[in-house]
């Protein structure tokens, strides 16, 4: 019985030792995913625009890269 209240006390102490640890970054993120930041349309549609301008940078980037290819091909 003891051991019982031995571990029933070391568990308590345990729980008691754990902290909160959320920053403002982590708080950030839970908000979003659970949809109750501010503005929460308005911030949606700045990070999907954000995604769209970084898809365009990185089609532009390829078409390049094509584009030196084929230049490369046609003067050999």
């Amino acid at each position: 019985m003891k051991l019982t209240y031995l571990l029933a006390a070391a568990s308590l102490l345990t729980f008691a030792a754990c902290e909160n640890k959320e920053t403002p970054e982590v708080q950030e993120k839970i908000n979003d995913a659970l949809d109750r930041r501010p503005n929460e349309e308005i911030k949606d549609a700045a990070e999907d625009v954000k995604d769209a301008v970084k898809d365009v940078g990185d089609e532009v980037k390829d078409g390049a890269k094509d584009l030196k290819d084929a230049a490369d091909d046609a003067t050999r």
